[in-house]
């Protein structure tokens, strides 16, 4: 039998991949962190490169109101039914009565537009295809230097335009308000400006009440719109009311803002992907309208959200006895990074009188703080002591623990003095 030999254009194409061209992306640093991390056999080993918070011995933390909640949920027998393209209303409601208050205008007035999201990333990518299909404006939006790594590939991805103003001092480890504030009056008008409503994620740097006020004056002068991401409220100082402080003083300074909420970190709802993603406007008629919109956005992104971590966060903003019992929860883990924070600034200072100022370790807050530490010293914190974190000295806080904070101080205090 006489074989058949196959051309060698038909052998060629059966062995060129469709997928041949596409180039190998970055590792996420966050994730490389964590790799890194379980790859190391050191029992001495910490990872502060997570953004979740730990327990007291470096364990994921359940809130107690969460599984109270679940116990409700399960004795409900409540159906698995598809939500609404906006999602669970009786969520939505008190997600945004958290969020602004109950004696905001535009939430008594009817006047908020708001949907249930996939956790706070979900919030900024609705509200910034939003923003590129409908803002008459400006298609840019200034992000704060550095920001939340995420933030930028969100907003380009939705289409806008993404420039930055300074905010991070280097030099004192605290908030450049000089040049924040230059920056923003030479931004274009009726740009949009996204701004961390508390627990600036990763410098741990926030603006005073009184910063935040002369913030809103400027935004004011330049007509920008305020685009807020507030993914810690309540976790950041332990009071709910005080880490809305921002966002509640620029509506009632009149501002029509955008705002995305996660109930990932003050509910420890990490994998539930709980968010909300809300706009004022200026009528009922008018937040009608954009409703409308935002359905049309989200139909085809991913139809509706899920359904269990909405109802669990709805259950404990519904219920004033499991409200309550939350406060009392997110106010302890705040207390506990703020406990971290001290035990850390005074065993670099005092105990083992480590070369230069650690002050912003105390006045930074919520989850992050930027240590200052340089990249070269937590390369050799990573390898020669087993401490992980990100290359620019980002740390988290939830990360650090009693069995565990004097040795990371030691290791900082050796890095720094050039001993490792």
């Amino acid at each position: 039998m006489l074989s058949r030999a196959r051309p060698a254009a038909v052998r060629t194409l059966r062995t060129l991949s469709t997928w041949s061209a596409v180039p190998a992306g970055p590792p996420d640093p966050i994730l490389g962190v964590t790799e890194a991390f379980k790859a190391d056999k050191d029992p001495r080993k910490i990872n502060l490169g997570v953004g979740a918070y730990r327990d007291e011995n470096g364990k994921p933390y359940v809130l107690p109101s969460v599984l109270k909640a679940e116990e409700i949920i399960t004795a409900s027998k409540a159906d698995k039914e598809y939500l609404p393209i906006t999602g669970l209303a009786d969520f939505t409601k008190l997600a945004a009565k958290l969020a602004y208050g109950a004696d905001s205008a535009p939430l008594q007035e009817g006047r908020i537009s708001s949907t249930q999201s996939i956790s706070g990333t979900g919030a900024l990518r609705i509200g910034g295809a939003f923003l590129a299909r409908h803002y008459p404006h400006s298609k840019t939006i200034f992000l704060p230097v550095p920001s939340w790594g995420n933030h930028t590939p969100v907003f380009r991805d939705s289409g806008l335009e993404v420039k930055g103003y300074r905010y991070f001092d280097k030099k004192t480890v605290g908030l450049d308000f000089a040049g924040l504030k230059e920056d923003l009056r030479n931004a274009p008008e009726k740009s949009i400006v996204l701004l961390h409503a508390c627990a600036h994620n990763p410098t741990g740097v926030d603006p005073t009440p009184e910063q935040w006020a002369e913030i809103s004056d400027i935004c004011k002068e330049r007509g920008l719109f305020p685009f807020f991401d507030m993914a810690y409220q309540g976790f950041a100082s332990g009071n709910t009311a005080r880490d809305a402080f921002a966002l509640r003083h620029f509506v009632k300074e009149g501002h029509q803002v955008a705002l995305a909420q996660s109930f990932a970190k003050n509910m420890g709802l990490y994998g539930e992907r709980v968010g909300l993603f809300s706009l004022t406007t200026s009528s009922p008629e008018e937040k009608a309208r954009v409703d409308s919109q935002v359905k049309i956005i989200v139909r085809p992104m991913y139809s509706n959200p899920p359904i269990h971590g909405a109802r669990i966060a709805g259950t404990i903003l519904g219920s004033p006895e499991l409200y309550t019992q939350w406060e009392s929860e997110v106010a302890g883990m705040a207390n506990r990074i703020i406990s971290m924070r001290d035990k850390l600034y005074d065993t670099l200072t005092h105990d083992l009188k480590t070369p230069g100022e650690w002050r912003h370790i105390k006045s930074q807050i919520g989850m992050f703080s930027f240590t200052g530490l340089t990249p070269p010293q937590t390369k050799a914190l990573a390898e020669k002591a087993h401490i992980y974190m990100t290359g620019d000295g980002r740390i988290s806080m939830a990360g650090l623990n009693g069995g565990n904070i004097v040795y990371f101080a030691e290791g900082v205090n050796a890095a720094v003095r050039g001993d490792l």
